[in-house]
């Protein structure tokens, strides 16, 4: 078997497809946790710390670790983390990525296992007082164009109608509030989705048990359509095998009391704020031991970027509220029928003096903004240089659109 089929394939919260024979840097029971760091509480999906096999590990300062994978997909995720965060950049379609992505903030190895590197990300869930989570991987391919015909077999047998549907749910976690419980649903309740069920198959994501939060529905269409509309304006990246985070908060009055606490805090940027009752790790009982962080700011690493001397500050302009003003009559054929942002399709309008949270029909719920959920680009071991629209990914796009739009319609 290949080293290729061998790879840890990890990211946050979820990762997919099975690991064959030993792999370098896996923690086992016998081994101490590296620098106090434990298992991310909110992984949904695939390989978790256990017996064999490391998942993603949580810092004692709230951010999360990532493994880097063996060559060529670990380095190659890292030169994508280096390339969109270079210090020097001055790419605007680079530096407006860095919005839909998680934070970097470089590698990082404990002193006890200093071969050992990891990514170093912030961590979207952090925030959440109970994070509803999602995964859902874009595109229609879930191979890259240098992948062996075997693996390409492997990936199209896993879900062959990822070629017409353009995205696969691998996971899912929700909290119902009537039971102050999680739902949870794996990569084979995603694969046994098909067209006819998929629009039942996410809306579970967004029912807590009581009702469906189509406010929640409504922020994470604006979200997606910001990102299409980036995909739209650049040629010169495609992704395979790259996932969209989708993060809600499942109790939004545990939340408020939370946030009653977090306003009378303020200039804890890096450390993310103190860790909240969704993390494993409390910052007042933990001690930093053995950290050593290296910063990726990494000049020689801008080889597809337009990078110069001059640091530009891209300020984002972020949509507070959302209208939807169409009535979705497309099925999922229809719905990449025309490459452009319509006027007719879905669209984010700013509210003026106004504080509501979108329902979905004009209807708005005090209290609530758009930052009560996370949709975050994950997975970029498979990102390769491009003269060309991502055609792939915009259809996954388009697609996912147009579902979460029919369940809001509903």
């Amino acid at each position: 078997m290949s080293t290729e089929n061998r790879l840890v394939d990890s990211s946050p919260l979820l990762m997919e497809g099975p690991v064959e024979g030993p792999v370098e840097g896996v923690l086992t029971p016998g081994h101490q946790r590296l620098s106090g760091c434990v298992p991310l509480p909110h992984q949904v999906a695939g390989h978790k710390y256990g017996t064999s096999k490391v998942g993603i590990l949580q810092h004692p300062d709230g951010t999360v670790l990532k493994q880097l994978q063996p060559p060529p997909r670990g380095p190659r995720e890292l030169h994508f983390y280096t390339q969109v965060y270079c210090q020097d950049c001055t790419d605007p379609q680079l530096l407006a990525l860095q919005h839909h992505l998680p934070k970097y903030y470089g590698t990082w190895a404990s002193l006890e296992s200093p071969n050992e590197v990891y990514l170093k990300l912030e961590d979207a869930t952090r925030r959440f007082a109970r994070p509803c989570i999602m995964d859902v991987k874009i595109g229609r391919k879930s191979y890259d164009p240098y992948a062996s015909q075997k693996k390409r077999e492997e990936q199209i047998r896993k879900y062959p109608p990822m070629e017409e549907i353009g995205f696969l749910l691998l996971g899912m976690r929700v909290y119902h509030v009537n039971s102050e419980s999680y739902i949870s649903h794996d990569k084979l309740y995603g694969r046994g989705l098909r067209k006819e069920t998929l629009k039942s198959g996410l809306a579970e994501f967004f029912h807590n048990g009581e009702e469906l939060r189509k406010d929640v529905i409504s922020l994470s269409i604006c979200k997606i359509r910001d990102i299409l509309h980036w995909f739209e304006g650049q040629k010169q990246l495609h992704f395979y095998a790259s996932s969209l985070l989708f993060v809600y908060e499942g109790s939004p009055q545990l939340a408020n009391r939370m946030k009653g606490r977090e306003d009378t805090r303020t200039g804890q940027e890096h450390g993310q704020g103190e860790a909240e009752c969704n993390n494993n790790i409390h910052l007042a009982n933990c001690k930093l031991r053995g950290q050593r962080c290296s910063l990726a700011s990494q000049r020689s690493a801008c080889g597809w970027l337009n990078c110069s001397d001059l640091r530009l500050d891209i300020h984002h302009v972020r949509h507070e509220n959302g209208i939807w003003s169409h009535s979705l009559k497309n099925h999922l054929e229809q719905a990449n029928g025309s490459r452009g942002r319509r006027e007719d399709e879905i669209r984010c309008t700013k509210g003026v003096g106004d504080k509501r949270t979108a329902l979905g029909r004009g209807r708005w719920r005090d209290g609530e903004k758009k930052e009560d959920v996370e949709v975050r680009m994950i997975d970029f071991a498979h990102v390769f240089p491009s003269d060309s629209p991502d055609e792939g990914y915009m259809y996954g796009l388009r697609n996912l659109l147009s579902v979460l739009e029919q369940i809001l319609q509903d």
